[in-house]
């Protein structure tokens, strides 16, 4: 039902590049510059441009692409809606999720989810909670579910879940830790942290400010990508690491690492679904239903 012209346009706007939107819709080159050229023709205005070998969206468009994006997940969202009145599932689902919760909290909810929806197409992007805010304000993905609260005053964040962060360390280790650390006594040891960018860092940051300790001033000499990598890390030499508890439980349960006690830090968060501005709709729409309504499963 959809103007095909503005898939193409959207394509080639996203890549920048004619090639690259040819292979992804699967038409030729020729053809793409054919669908470009009438839609510049019918709004009078010129909408790439090429400066120095470069293919560049010229200010009208820019606008285009901002109405493209909405126009076209409205007509997804119609189609998705009237194949649920007749009882059928469909769609795509893109989502976006912090580390922490793509890895420990997701796999189970979409299994779930996904049961009574086989013909949707589920698609799950990876990456700190900065990396998917920015995926959600490009349209790269239809939802996002971050760790922390609300950074971008353009998206929506509704909290979903609690969780705790923890300080860990392998239970044999050379480190001759007390019972229970200070906050300052932080400064003596060797710690491993999330990188710049992640929710689990800035939780961590905050706390340590609230004590009057800057995170520059602390002994962390290596940054990690991801909380797994924190995991198999601390396995291997004597460092610190703080991560989410729903991440260690085997391996406390093992007896592979153990707990630290840090008095007086709290290092609570909330896990957010968060999405730009406006009304959900589609599949989108259905999975923060779903996820809302069986939070505790997911506990």
């Amino acid at each position: 039902m959809s103007d095909f012209r503005l898939k193409v346009f959207r394509s080639a706007a996203r890549h920048l590049s004619f090639t690259k939107a040819s292979e992804e819709l699967y038409v030729s080159q020729p053809s793409v510059t054919r669908h470009i050229r009438e839609l510049e023709t019918e709004y009078g205005q010129r909408l790439f441009e090429r400066t120095g070998g470069r293919l560049l969206l010229t200010q009208a468009g820019v606008r285009m692409l901002e109405h493209v994006e909405r126009i076209l997940e409205a007509y997804s969202a119609l189609e998705y809606e009237m194949k649920k009145i007749s009882g059928e599932s469909g769609g795509t689902l893109r989502l976006g999720a912090s580390t922490t919760i793509a890895q420990y909290v997701l796999p189970r909810a979409l299994a779930l989810f996904s049961q009574d929806r086989r013909q949707t197409s589920i698609y799950l992007r990876n990456g700190n909670t900065e990396e998917i805010e920015q995926a959600l304000l490009a349209h790269e993905i239809d939802l996002g579910l971050v760790e922390g609260g609300s950074r971008q005053r353009v998206l929506n964040y509704i909290p979903f879940m609690k969780d705790e962060l923890v300080a860990v360390v392998r239970t044999h280790n050379r480190l001759n830790l007390p019972e229970e650390l200070t906050v300052a006594d932080l400064a003596s040891y060797p710690l491993v942290l999330r990188e710049q960018g992640s929710g689990t860092l800035d939780v961590l940051s905050a706390a340590l400010m609230a004590h009057g300790i800057p995170l520059s001033s602390l002994h962390s000499y290596v940054h990690l990508g991801s909380t797994e990598s924190i995991k198999r890390f601390l396995l291997y030499t004597d460092s610190i690491g703080f991560v989410s508890i729903r991440a260690v439980r085997d391996e406390l349960a093992s007896g592979l690492l153990r707990l630290i006690e840090v008095r007086d830090l709290t290092l609570c968060r909330e896990f957010s679904v968060v999405s730009r501005q406006g009304n959900q709709a589609g599949p989108s729409a259905d999975f923060v239903d779903f996820l809302m309504k069986n939070v505790r499963l997911f506990m």
